[in-house]
């Protein structure tokens, strides 16, 4: 009995590890990556019949987030919504990458600016959430900037030297390609290097005239990468949507030969993906753009670190994803359509349907990504290997294990 005893709490000791077994032990430097780690990421490679997929570490490891943080999103191009979430002047939008607070914002003159979401004068956020601004005035003492970003307003400062553009707010680069809008705090890295052929790939489908109609938001139980990497493989659709939306789907052509950060991928579809099965008869137009096979499938474009998007030949919807913590994740989603379609007299009947399909799809995957997050936080958990349906999981696994063995 004694022996039995001692074997149940050598096994319970075990159970009991969860995550913490899995946390690897940083150096004195943060940015440096543990030696187990550096390992890992070198088995991941280019050819996906050798490759090893990510290791479990980098989905619950709040030291492999941070350095997320700094290498992949303020050092990359960060998406930040379409342009025309920042339809009038003043329209506002904040971003949380971490500790780093971003406020989007579209200005007087047109242009859509990014700050530093941070009051030069004590440090104080300055917004949260999103809405419309005449000018963007911190709550705790009253600096005022214009949109612009320059200092307008400071009660109470007579006779202190305040120079305008000195004490504006801290500007970030903003790009805006295809409709969608990216933020580099950094200053870095030069677009055409992160960008590359993006809008030349896309260019048939015209996605900088497609409207927005809805926005949701929510939060997903699951590390950023993995909810996007569900977005776009195929190798889950039998076995978690064997009744919604499998039956559209064969197998997609490999990963288009790209030059930037960004995978993509089209696959010919039987029906309108886009639409549940008892709703194919309501389809909105095709895009009047599109040609030849175009016409036929869905075109899953992934731009790193945090935009993914599908585009159908009637339909757009995107995904915006950004880490909370190591499983916890803030999810933009966003659906777009072609300008005609959004003037169709029964575009608001029909445009549910779309997204009754769009958020029953989503739905069915989160508990299963909960599930995967639990077993990442396993101590028995490994890194296996990708299917062919996983080819563009696999493309962003090679180039994060190329940004993350650069960061040390």
């Amino acid at each position: 009995m004694h022996g039995n005893h001692a074997r149940l709490l050598v096994i319970i000791a075990i159970l009991s590890l969860g995550r913490s077994a899995v946390k690897m032990t940083f150096t004195s430097d943060p940015q440096r990556l543990p030696s187990k780690l550096v390992e890992a990421l070198v088995r991941v490679g280019p050819d996906n019949n050798t490759s090893a997929t990510l290791p479990p570490h980098c989905y619950v490891d709040e030291g492999v987030l941070s350095i997320e943080l700094d290498k992949l999103f303020i050092k990359g191009y960060v998406a930040a919504g379409r342009s025309d979430h920042y339809a009038q002047p003043g329209d506002y939008r904040t971003l949380s990458l971490g500790s780093t607070g971003i406020i989007v914002v579209r200005s007087d003159a047109g242009s859509i600016k990014a700050f530093a979401n941070v009051c030069r004068h004590r440090a104080s956020q300055l917004l949260q959430g999103s809405g419309n601004c005449r000018r963007i005035r911190c709550p705790f003492h009253s600096w005022s900037y214009d949109l612009n970003g320059h200092l307008s307003f400071a009660p109470n400062m007579e006779g202190v030297e305040l120079d305008p553009v000195r004490y504006g707010l801290k500007e970030f680069r903003v790009v805006e390609k295809c409709g969608f809008v990216f933020v580099h705090p950094d200053h870095s890295v030069d677009e055409r290097q992160w960008f590359g052929d993006f809008d030349t790939l896309h260019d048939p489908w015209q996605l900088a005239d497609w409207k927005s109609t809805r926005v949701r938001e929510f939060n997903a139980q699951c590390n950023w990468k993995s909810f996007i990497e569900v977005f776009n493989e195929y190798y889950h659709l039998p076995y978690v949507h064997p009744r919604s939306i499998n039956y559209y789907y064969t197998a997609p052509d490999s990963p288009d030969p790209v030059r930037g950060c960004y995978t993509t991928q089209f696959g010919e579809t039987a029906g309108n993906a886009a639409l549940l099965e008892e709703h194919q008869h309501s389809s909105l137009p095709m895009a009047s753009t599109l040609h030849g096979r175009a016409r036929q499938g869905i075109r899953y474009t992934w731009v790193y670190p945090n935009l993914t998007f599908a585009a159908s030949p009637d339909c757009l919807w995107i995904y915006e994803t950004y880490p909370l913590s190591t499983d916890s994740s803030r999810v933009v989603q966003t659906v777009c359509f072609p300008d005609k379609s959004v003037s169709h007299e029964k575009f608001d009947l029909l445009a549910n349907h779309y997204y009754r399909r769009i958020d029953q799809a989503i739905d069915e995957d989160l508990p299963f990504l909960e599930q995967q997050q639990q077993g990442f936080a396993s101590s028995f958990a490994e890194q296996g290997r990708y299917s062919s349906l996983e080819a563009s999981v696999a493309k962003f696994a090679q180039w994060y294990a190329e940004k993350m063995l650069a960061a040390g």
